[in-house]
């Protein structure tokens, strides 16, 4: 089982992941695309590297908007899965 991370390591790894914030016990990302196409081939993305992580993020699509939410659940809130999953999607060209 995944570690809670404390407030002192969730502000400093939100620091190196640009676009992210804190929502009370998650973290969350929201990217806008071209169009609905656009979104639904980024969520694919983003769910081919959940699914090799074994990690899923809430997703939200409202046409060219993207809302991602993670949080380790069975922890009761954010570990370092949370932001390694975060950095990858970070790496995805828009």
């Amino acid at each position: 089982m995944e570690l809670l991370l404390t407030d002192d390591a969730v502000t400093a790894e939100l620091a190196s992941l640009p676009g992210w914030t804190q929502a009370d016990s998650s973290i969350t990302a929201t990217v806008t695309l071209a169009d609905f196409s656009a979104a639904l081939l980024y969520v694919g993305a983003v769910a081919y590297l959940a699914e090799a992580a074994n990690h899923h993020p809430d997703i939200l699509i409202q046409w060219n908007r993207v809302t991602l939410t993670l949080s380790t659940h069975s922890a009761g809130g954010l570990t370092s899965a949370d932001f390694a999953l975060a950095r990858q999607i970070g790496q995805l060209t828009l």
